[in-house]
């Protein structure tokens, strides 16, 4: 194995002439000409863990502290209204097949890439009660357990919902409550296995809390199983909530995540990642408004009507439509939280912005992402470049102290930032509070 590896990584270590990811960021990203190879660039942030005293990185001004640690995979974050917090702690579901030789062999690299954990309950979601607002929870729960591969959860009156891989699952809920017993009833199921490649569902209920909108990604890279492996994926869904029923809102989305609503125009948004193996600099994962029926070209183009060589039979008629994304973060950095911010705990720059959580790049040589940018919106839409807002997850020998995935606001204002590699909730306030 220890052969196999070498080769593996040097043939993934060929130079790589990358552009300065922030020529990306923005609504007009440089596009150099797609790069195909046998196996493409791929480093490994080797996960290390966070040492006793270490933290995060914020701006002058702020400060970091450690809501929780010790979880297994935090995954993704949702505040009840009495202010509880809910961690969903989540592994992939068993069995994912591995198809072809060069899965196989990513699927090497990533894995020892995203590792973590140490072994212990996931799968399951944790309650934090900080009712003094302090930082420091007086209550540490298991909240509801034995879940299958749960990310997305949402709250409309007494039903909670938690998107599992391969359904939306309905709990009842009492406001207090610090763990669930009840079994759950399925509202509907959702695409998922025997692949279920891109396995994790974000979820978010309408402002009136009549329908959800659920995130599906692809079963694949670039439709390289077949679009029948794609039917209902790539997509957002929207689910009627007294019914179960539910139909594509939106196609043409790799990997939707982070789903939210914009607080003044009430648009829904959400950050994609992007497909990878074109190059160092290609594709742009971004944030973008959803609009019905929009279909945003996955996979036969990108960035609006960008042919993507590699998909065969093309769709002219489907390129014709693509929608160009709102806004480029820069290729690989895999953005998967987003958080909308309405508090005053921070600076008032932020207020009315977005934060992005960017989980971080494999498929390049130099890294990308690894960190929490803000990116300021005015009248509803964005307004300026990205700003590094919670950085330092990589140390300086390029290991991964953590990775940031989903992000919320606790009801002081407070930002907080899941780390499935480092174990925790990192949460950011203005510094003295």
């Amino acid at each position: 194995m220890a052969l196999v590896c070498a080769s593996v990584l040097a043939l993934a270590g060929c130079s790589e002439n990358a552009a300065d990811p922030s020529a990306q960021i923005g609504p007009n990203p440089g596009l150099p000409e797609p790069q195909q190879a046998l196996f493409p660039a791929m480093k490994i942030a080797r996960v290390v863990g966070w040492a006793e005293g270490e933290k995060p990185s914020v701006p002058q001004g702020m400060q970091v502290q450690a809501l929780a640690t010790g979880l297994e995979h935090p995954r993704s974050l949702y505040v009840l209204p009495n202010g509880d917090i809910l961690v969903v702690e989540s592994r992939a579901p068993k069995g994912k097949p591995i198809m072809r030789p060069k899965e196989l062999v990513m699927g090497w690299v990533q894995s020892f890439a995203t590792g973590g954990g140490g072994g212990g309950e996931s799968n399951r979601i944790t309650l934090l009660r900080d009712a003094d607002g302090d930082g420091t929870p007086e209550v540490r729960s298991v909240f509801l357990d034995n879940l299958h591969s749960p990310f997305g959860v949402a709250l409309v009156g007494s039903d909670l919902y938690v998107a599992n891989a391969d359904a939306i699952v309905r709990y009842p809920y009492n406001t207090g409550d610090t763990e669930i017993t009840a079994p759950g009833t399925v509202l509907t199921q959702l695409p998922g296995g025997p692949i279920n490649h891109h396995w994790t569902k974000s979820l978010v209920a309408s402002p009136d809390g009549s329908l959800l909108y659920v995130g599906i990604g692809s079963n694949s890279n670039a439709g390289e199983r077949g679009m029948e492996a794609e039917k209902n994926r790539a997509a957002i869904l929207e689910v009627d909530r007294a019914s179960g029923r539910w139909r594509v809102f939106a196609d043409g989305l790799r990997n939707p995540n982070g789903l939210s609503f914009e607080p003044q125009t009430g648009a829904l948004w959400t950050v994609v990642n992007e497909r990878d193996e074109l190059g160092p600099d290609l594709v742009p994962d971004y944030l973008t408004s959803v609009k019905e029926g929009g279909f945003y070209g996955w996979p036969y183009s990108y960035w609006g009507q960008h042919i993507d060589p590699r998909v065969q039979p093309q769709r002219p008629d489907l390129v014709a439509k693509a929608i160009v994304p709102d806004y480029s973060l820069s290729s690989h950095v895999a953005p998967l939280g987003l958080a909308f911010y309405t508090g005053t705990n921070l600076p008032e720059a932020y207020r009315g912005g977005a934060f992005i959580g960017e989980h971080g790049s494999w498929n390049r040589l130099q890294f990308t992402g690894y960190k929490v940018v803000f990116v300021p919106f005015a009248n509803g839409r964005p307004n300026g470049p990205a700003q590094d807002v919670v950085t330092g997850f990589l140390n300086a020998d390029n290991q991964a102290r953590g990775r940031p995935v989903g992000l919320a606001v606790d009801r002081t204002g407070a930002l907080l930032v899941a780390d499935d590699v480092g174990n925790a909730v990192w949460r950011v306030t203005s510094a003295g509070q």
